[in-house]
């Protein structure tokens, strides 16, 4: 280690500082110097003023973007708002209407019912008499034959006769 350290000493006093200007070029080297820095401060304070105005025009183009999304964002809020209270509304209209025709088609029902009942009771009462008279036809038709063969069992000939000739004479 103590010769890498010598070593590097050495090196350090061989470079030494020389101070003639003339011999060492420093008025040519500042000239140049000074001329790039003059050509090149105004380009580069060019590029930096047409960066510059590019990233306000960026900035302001997205702060117009943002306003826009800020009021298509109200927007859409506004509508949803609408659309929330158009909603509910169309729902208790939804269920006003639905108790509505429920309590119709309960009313028809009952008086269909009603009506049907009606109906089924005259049809019962107007068969009932149907029957009633036809049995009250059979029964006299069977009297009226057992009358009949009871009768020609018991009359004779002269009294059937004389029967008529009575029904006759009453006509």
């Amino acid at each position: 280690m103590h010769l890498i350290i010598n070593s590097f000493s050495g090196q350090i006093a061989d470079l030494g500082l020389n101070l003639d200007i003339f011999e060492t070029n420093v008025i040519n080297l500042a000239l140049l110097s000074g001329g790039i820095f003059y050509l090149g401060s105004q380009a580069l304070s060019e590029s930096l003023t047409d960066r510059q105005e590019r990233i306000l025009t960026t900035i302001q183009d997205s702060e117009e973007r943002l306003k826009a999304a800020i009021q298509r964002l109200e927007e859409s809020e506004t509508q949803l708002t609408q659309s929330q209270v158009a909603i509910e509304s169309l729902k208790s209209n939804a269920q006003t209407t639905a108790v509505q025709v429920k309590s119709t088609i309960l009313s028809d029902g009952k008086s269909e019912i009603e009506r049907l009942s009606s109906m089924a009771k005259n049809q019962i009462t107007t068969i009932e008499a149907k029957v009633r008279k036809q049995i009250s036809d059979y029964v006299v038709t069977l009297a009226l034959q057992r009358v009949t063969l009871q009768l020609e069992g018991k009359l004779g000939a002269s009294l059937q006769q004389q029967i008529i000739d009575q029904n006759i004479s009453k006509l």
